[in-house]
């Protein structure tokens, strides 16, 4: 029987692997389609023709003061460069001169961005016409409380959010395996507020009592049901955003979509692509399952790796084998991820969070409870080998070493294989949805 091969991304170069054709169930990749050929246009048209809202120009009135939210630097394939000099003329056309107009790095409970970093983030001449400022997730004296959602979270958000006359979210959207998706409501909560509304909101990640983990329901392509992203839908509402503009990217970095609009409505549209674009419907789960994130610098951190270690979970039998490809030159960065690891187990993690909640330490869980569903092998550098282990992982230094260890735990004379290329992107499904197990 003949053999397919495959290229997989590692770190800034590629690793060969070969699987013979009859022992592959599948290979997950995103549907391949052209970035728009002229995103400027489709922003200009998008913001002329939104969604469930009058065109931006209407939105605003002469004079107004306006908020534009804007993702941080681990952002950046947003592109918001070319995008907010057409928003900021729209604005000036409407009556609303640049210095009406204050930019917010909502950078989350995320260190603050650098001045290098903002203007690679807006583009040096935006960084001129506008004020550019960071949110500080820390700052109580530039929060302001606007009360409480159904769940009880203290909403506290940035005070230029709060006192403008307009809110224009920016952002992306691609699988969130938290909350859901990533982008809409998420430039509110956690974007620009306090540490202690993203903390109240976050601790939903848990199940009711300790020893439950995380909560199932709070997981990749899910919003039914899924109480953090309903909390956050809650927050977002006491800020009633007058505008969104989220894009969603192709498997290759470009823009596949523009979404403007109403700020549930139109990004609503935009999940309904991420579903269309990285769901991907599978025949069966896989006794072993070879992944990775595609490379520099989606595997530059463990940090970074858990999106891909949560979506090889979706496509392993109970039970089998994740064979995870993650360079990691940047293995302990950040710190306050790779501190969680030194508490030990499982347990001992989750009653530290129940206690104070960290959304490092969060990540830090579900990479371990990642052990519960399958073994993963993690090919990287040799000298990450040790944090690996802390992280309930078996290391191996290639690919050759970790199909020894894939095929002696999965004690199968012919195991079948899947084969995730775009690991951090793509959602497995099964009758239309994600299922561990």
């Amino acid at each position: 029987m003949s053999n397919q091969t495959f290229s997989l991304k590692f770190g800034k170069s590629e690793i060969a692997l070969s699987i013979p054709k009859d022992q592959l169930v599948c290979e997950i990749v995103g549907k391949e389609v052209p970035p728009l050929a002229d995103l400027e246009k489709a922003v200009r048209e998008a913001l002329a023709h939104p969604i469930d809202a009058p065109p931006l120009r209407e939105v605003v009135r002469p004079g107004e003061k306006v908020v534009i939210t804007v993702s941080d630097i681990t952002r950046i394939w947003q592109r918001m460069d070319r995008v907010l000099p057409i928003m900021l003329d729209e604005l000036n056309a409407a009556g609303v001169p640049d210095e009406n107009v204050t930019i917010l790095i909502v950078v989350g409970a995320h260190r603050i961005n650098t001045e290098s970093e903002i203007r690679v983030l807006c583009g040096a001449n935006v960084c001129q016409r506008v004020r550019v400022v960071n949110h500080d997730a820390w700052d109580d004296d530039n929060m302001t409380y606007l009360g409480k959602t159904s769940r009880g979270t203290e909403v506290l958000v940035n005070k230029l959010v709060a006192e403008a006359d307009r809110v224009i979210l920016t952002g992306g959207i691609i699988y969130h395996y938290n909350a859901g998706y990533g982008g809409g409501r998420k430039s509110v909560l956690p974007g620009c507020s306090s540490v202690k509304t993203i903390k109240q909101n976050h601790l939903m990640l848990l199940g009711p009592k300790l020893g439950d983990g995380s909560d199932p329901s709070c997981m990749s392509g899910k919003l039914k049901g899924n109480a953090v992203h309903e909390d956050m839908m809650e927050v977002a509402a006491f800020v009633k955003p007058d505008f969104i503009l989220n894009l969603v990217p192709t498997t290759d970095g470009g823009v596949a979509g523009v979404f403007a609009g109403n700020w549930v409505s139109a990004w609503l549209a935009g999940t309904k692509l991420v579903d269309e674009l990285y769901g991907v419907e599978i025949p069966a789960k896989a006794d072993i399952v070879v992944t990775t994130a595609g490379g520099y610098p989606k595997d530059i951190n463990l940090y970074q790796t858990g999106k891909t270690m949560d979506n090889a979970c979706y496509a392993v039998k109970k039970g089998g084998v994740v064979i995870l490809l993650s360079e990691c030159p940047d293995i302990y960065e950040p710190m306050e991820f790779t501190d969680w690891f030194k508490r030990g187990d499982k347990l001992e993690v989750e009653k530290a969070l129940r206690a104070d909640f960290s959304l490092p330490g969060n990540v830090a869980l579900k990479e371990m409870e990642c052990s519960d569903v399958a073994t993963f092998v993690m090919v990287t550098k040799p000298e990450n080998f040790d944090l690996v282990q802390k992280a309930k992982m078996i290391p191996a230094g290639t690919i050759e070493d970790a199909m020894k260890v894939a095929l002696k735990k999965c004690q199968i004379g012919k195991p079948q294989f899947i084969v995730m290329p775009q690991g951090a992107n793509t959602l497995p499904l099964m009758a239309g949805k994600p299922q561990i197990g």
